[in-house]
């Protein structure tokens, strides 16, 4: 019992210092309200064994925002799970919007945060491959649910598993990294998963993408709009593009 404790206390340390070392971009306020297209898989990683869980898309009502969160329109928005190891939230909560690679919190089970690289190519697999009539609500085909689960076991690859020497290396059936880390799935549409991320070289579209976390529930990854420059910026373009302009005449005249 006392060793339990230690490994508790101990455990809520590490998770308070991640939490407070880990910059915030914003806050999103919103409520899980069901799925969109999903289907059943079994998975191994983030520690579990052998569960059967839906996977595809979760859907939100959010009812507010600040920062990068207010990026997000009102209303329904979809997203991806990335955090295996802890359950989905009920009710409304308030998420801290995170850049993409310093998610997921906690990291027990992945060695750190997802780093750089693993951002890359989780924003090239959305901006590839995520259809937006997987969220859209209403019923969905069977091939929607089937890509929709796809596509989040490609997105637990991604965050779980070592990076591969190629993106050939990625196998959703295979836990290529072994202990308490890495991933795999039965039950679903593995070989569209794998073709997707065999794909990924960094020279497809890139979406926008955020970690909505909060410490105690499920992590999720959302896509936001592009940003704008700020109007101080935008002034300071403008500055420049007279400034190279009456260069380009000058040179001209010369």
């Amino acid at each position: 019992m006392i060793k339990k404790c230690i490994f508790a206390l101990v455990l809520a340390i590490l998770i308070a210092l991640e939490v407070y070392a880990t910059p915030i971009y914003g806050t999103v306020t919103m409520s899980n309200i069901g799925y969109g297209a999903k289907d059943t898989m079994t998975i191994w990683g983030g520690g579990w064994n052998g569960l059967t869980v839906y996977a595809g898309v979760f859907l939100f009502n959010k009812t507010a925002g600040t920062g990068d969160g207010g990026l997000l329109n009102n209303g329904t928005i979809g997203g991806f799970c990335m955090d295996l190891s802890e359950y989905l939230a009920s009710g409304s909560q308030t998420y801290d919007v995170l850049m993409l690679e310093d998610g997921p919190r906690p990291t027990m089970f992945l060695g750190g945060p997802m780093g750089q690289q693993k951002a890359a190519f989780l924003a090239e697999l959305w901006g590839r491959f995520y259809n937006p009539a997987w969220a859209a609500g209403g019923t969905y085909t069977s091939q929607q649910k089937s890509n929709a689960e796809a596509f989040a076991a490609a997105v637990w690859e991604i965050v779980y598993e070592d990076l591969p020497a190629s993106s050939s290396g990625w196998n959703v059936t295979i836990d290529g990294t072994g202990g308490s880390r890495g991933f795999k799935a039965t039950n679903l549409d593995y070989q569209t998963a794998n073709n997707w991320l065999h794909s990924l070289d960094g020279t497809g579209p890139m979406a926008q993408l955020r970690s909505l976390s909060r410490i105690g529930s499920q992590d999720f990854i959302v896509e936001v709009p592009a940003q704008v420059p700020e109007p101080s910026s935008m002034a300071i373009f403008a500055v420049m593009g007279i400034f190279l302009s009456g260069r380009k005449n000058l040179k001209f005249k010369a």
